[in-house]
């Protein structure tokens, strides 16, 4: 629009246009607009809500009813995607203070605490390492040192997993997948393709199990630190919101039960990705295409390293120190005792991405190692469901729906551990698997999973743990997890692949998670003395 003429109107006409022939919109046309899948599955949500509050009779306060009318609304819009996840995440936001469950000021406090200062924090530290590409030369670096000389496929595959585990520990599972698979691929491309290659059978089954374990790698990665994923976040959050006389789950604490676990998990990908594709024909035929050559080649291009990538590393390795030094033992405090307990992970995480803001790259003057422009990716979609299970959580305690909760599930008090752990793992799998994301599991399911682990008399760390990590053994299907959507994209995969090595992988992934939770997890987070009200 030209708005060179000062005698123009800032403002358009509200005249209507005269609509063109054959435009008219009959009612039935529009009847036809709204009667929409899209529209009934948006309708549905406070259709559920209306009839839980109506119909649904609750002992106890009526916010507790109102409280469950609240969760059939949004678990309902989690699950059908009528709106945009993080724009559901929200609504608590406005439904608390109209439903009675708590005042504006006290919902929006949830979508900020230290957990997700811990978040923010990191992800721009993520962000940094992606924007000077570290990430890549410290993938191809590992993978050199595991390339063999001579050729080792297994030995080459377990160091494309083992950089892929490593990176997806400080980022996200999709970023460190996103990362990783044109690294992996790029070595893949050397090998011979096409149905005249009498070798053909080996190098597909190489590359089948080269993507397969970098997707994998991705999600097992993630599980061994407490910011590895969004999971882990948001039930360390829980726990905080619902027992916050206990110790909260620190990055320390987390890491000495995530890591003995994934480690499992990860040896055990490992062994299935050799025995269903590898054979002792491939050394000899995958030797002729695979050296260290491609590789150092590809170091080469990256050039030496830079002073902004030596900064940023320098940064990240305090934030690490300072992450597993702050709370150590009974006998050794760590610093966080010089700070009489007020000073948290998120605290640090948000102290070093500032500094980023501040040191300059030495690539041009004024310019620093970061700026806001870089931080447009952050990814506000998992703060927000990180703030709305957080809501979540105080909503079920503060509305009294937690103690119905638990009076209804009296009939598990006889139930035998060993029997509902593995149970409840594979439920938040399946969720994962074929209805929603794994965030979105666990919002669900650890609420619930508290009230039972009272119920039995059990700590309730027990059940929260296999719950909110048992989501993120989602391996059978493409469609499970956005890291299996990269890996199925390459076209190197068929679904039977995932399946044949999704399956043995998640039984042993339940199976490992069930054992190390009572023996390991006991003692690290100090679980032998039960937890016995919120």
């Amino acid at each position: 629009m030209d708005t060179s003429d000062p005698k123009r109107p800032l403002l358009l006409s509200l005249e209507e246009p005269p609509e063109p022939p054959g435009s008219t919109v009959t009612l039935s046309s529009f009847i036809k607009s709204l009667v929409t899948p899209g529209n009934f599955y948006i309708a549905f949500g406070p259709l559920l809500c209306g009839m839980i509050c109506l119909l649904v009779k609750v002992e106890g306060p009526a916010s507790g009813r109102n409280m469950l009318g609240i969760l059939g609304w949004m678990f309902s819009w989690w699950i059908t995607e009528a709106v945009p996840m993080p724009i559901t995440s929200i609504t608590p936001l406005f439904l608390f203070p109209m439903m009675g469950i708590a005042s504006a000021d006290e919902v929006a406090k949830s979508y900020m605490d230290d957990v997700i200062s811990l978040v923010l924090g990191s992800f721009i530290l993520v962000l940094a390492v992606e924007h000077y590409n570290i990430h890549k030369r410290l993938a191809l670096n590992i993978t050199h040192l595991f390339c063999g000389d001579p050729l080792s496929p297994p030995l080459l595959l377990l160091g494309i997993c083992a950089t892929t585990a490593f990176v997806s520990m400080w980022m996200h599972n999709v970023a460190a997948a996103v990362m990783m698979m044109p690294v992996a691929t790029g070595i893949l491309q050397r090998l011979p393709a096409g149905p005249e290659h009498i070798e053909n059978k080996e190098v597909t089954n190489f590359c089948k199990a080269v993507v397969l374990g970098v997707t994998y790698s991705a999600a097992i990665g993630g599980m061994s630190t407490l910011t590895g994923t969004g999971v882990n976040l948001i039930l360390a959050g829980m726990w905080k919101s619902y027992f916050p006389k206990e110790d909260p789950i620190s990055f320390n604490t987390w890491f000495f039960f995530g890591f003995p676990l994934a480690l499992v998990i990860f040896l055990a990908l490992w062994v299935i990705l050799c025995c269903c594709f590898y054979s002792r024909g491939s050394k000899q035929i995958l030797s002729a295409y695979l050296d260290k050559t491609h590789i150092k080649r590809e170091l080469q291009m990256l050039g030496p390293m830079v002073f902004a990538e030596k900064m940023i590393l320098a940064i990240f390795g305090v934030l690490i120190a300072l992450w597993m030094t702050r709370s150590i033992t009974d006998d050794i405090p760590g610093w966080g005792a010089i700070f009489h307990g007020r000073a948290g992970d998120g605290t640090v995480s948000v102290m070093m991405a500032t500094f980023l803001f501040i040191i300059p790259n030495k690539k041009k003057k004024g310019e620093k190692l970061m700026d806001w422009n870089k931080c447009k990716k952050l990814p506000w979609h998992i703060i927000l469901l990180l703030g709305a299970g957080f809501a979540i959580a105080d909503g079920v305690r503060s509305s009294g729906l937690a103690d119905v909760l638990s009076k209804g599930l009296d009939f598990l008090e006889e139930a035998p551990y060993l029997g509902i752990a593995p149970l409840v793992c594979l439920i938040s799998a399946i969720m994962t698997e074929f209805i929603t994301s794994n965030n979105a599991t666990t919002t669900l399911l650890v609420p619930l999973l508290i009230q039972i682990a009272q119920t039995m008399n059990l700590h309730p760390l027990y059940l929260m743990i296999p719950g909110a990590i048992g989501s993120q053994f989602a391996y059978l299907l493409p469609t499970s997890t956005p890291s299996n959507i990269v890996g199925f994209t390459t076209g190197h995969l068929e679904i039977k692949d995932m399946i044949k090595v999704g399956l043995p992988l998640k039984v042993v992934s339940i199976l490992a998670l069930t054992f190390l939770m009572p023996t390991l997890g006991a003692f690290v987070f100090g679980t032998s003395r039960n937890v016995v009200s919120i």
